[in-house]
C-alpha cells in the first residue's frame, strides 16, 4: 500500500531518512563560489533595499508576497538574473516524489521560485528560492530547510548540483546540494540583509550563483 506525505508536515529527520540526505557544514562561500566586489551603484541600490526592509520590519508582519516583491525581486535584478536565457517561475505545486525502495510519495505546495537556465535545448533548475512568511522575522530560516530539500530533490535526477536559499526576508540560509549516494547538502553561513557587510556578501553570493 502506497503512503503519501505532505511535505509541509515532515520533519528534517523525516526528509533525511526518506530521501537519504546527509548534512555537512561549510563555513566559507569562497570554497564554492568566486565572490566579486560590488560597484558603487550596487552599494547604493543595496542600501535602499536594506533600509526598506527595516521600515517594513518595524511596522510588523511581512507577508510572503511582500518579501518576494520588495526584497527578493530587486536583489535578483541587481544580481543579473533577469536575462532571456534565465526563466523564473513560481512553483505553487510539485509533482509527487516517489521514494526509492519504499511505497512512499511526498507531495505539497509552497511559495518557491525556480530559476531555470537554458543551454541549447537543455533546461536545468540551478537555483531554488523558498520564501517563508515573516512575523517580525520570528521564523528561523532553517524551518524551511526540510521543504527546500524536498523540492530540490527532483532536480538532482537531471543535474549533479543545485543551489537553494530559504529566507524570511531578513536572514538568508544558502544550501549547496549535491547528487550522490547519499545526496549531500551543505549549509553555508547565514546572511542578514539588515547588516551592511552581510548584505554586501548576500549580493555577492547572488551574483556568483547567477554566473554559474
Amino acid at each position: 500500500m502506497s503512503v503519501t506525505f505532505d511535505a509541509r508536515n515532515l520533519s528534517l529527520e523525516d526528509v533525511q531518512q526518506l530521501l537519504k540526505f546527509e548534512e555537512k557544514l561549510n563555513n566559507s562561500f569562497t570554497s564554492l563560489l568566486s565572490l566579486e566586489s560590488i560597484t558603487d551603484f550596487e552599494q547604493q541600490e543595496l542600501s535602499q533595499i536594506r533600509n526598506l526592509f527595516r521600515n517594513y520590519y518595524t511596522a510588523g508582519k511581512i507577508s510572503e508576497g511582500q518579501i518576494k516583491f520588495l526584497f527578493i525581486a530587486p536583489l535578483m535584478k541587481l544580481a543579473g538574473f533577469y536575462q532571456p536565457s534565465i526563466k523564473i517561475t513560481l512553483e505553487e505545486n510539485i509533482a509527487d516524489i516517489s521514494v526509492e525502495d519504499e511505497d512512499t510519495n511526498i507531495k505539497g505546495r509552497m511559495d518557491i521560485l525556480a530559476v531555470n537556465k537554458t543551454q541549447g535545448k537543455k533546461v536545468t533548475t540551478f537555483f531554488w528560492i523558498l520564501v517563508i512568511q515573516s512575523k517580525n522575522s520570528s521564523f528561523n530560516t532553517l524551518e524551511g530547510l526540510l521543504q527546500l530539500l524536498t523540492y530540490t530533490y527532483k532536480s538532482l535526477e537531471n543535474q549533479t548540483v543545485v543551489w537553494g536559499v530559504t529566507t524570511n526576508g531578513m536572514d538568508y540560509q544558502f544550501v549547496y546540494i549535491q547528487q550522490g549516494n547519499p545526496p549531500i547538502y551543505q549549509l553555508l553561513p547565514k546572511l542578514d540583509i539588515t547588516r551592511s557587510e552581510s548584505s554586501i556578501e548576500l549580493l555577492q553570493v547572488f551574483k556568483s550563483i547567477y554566473k554559474l
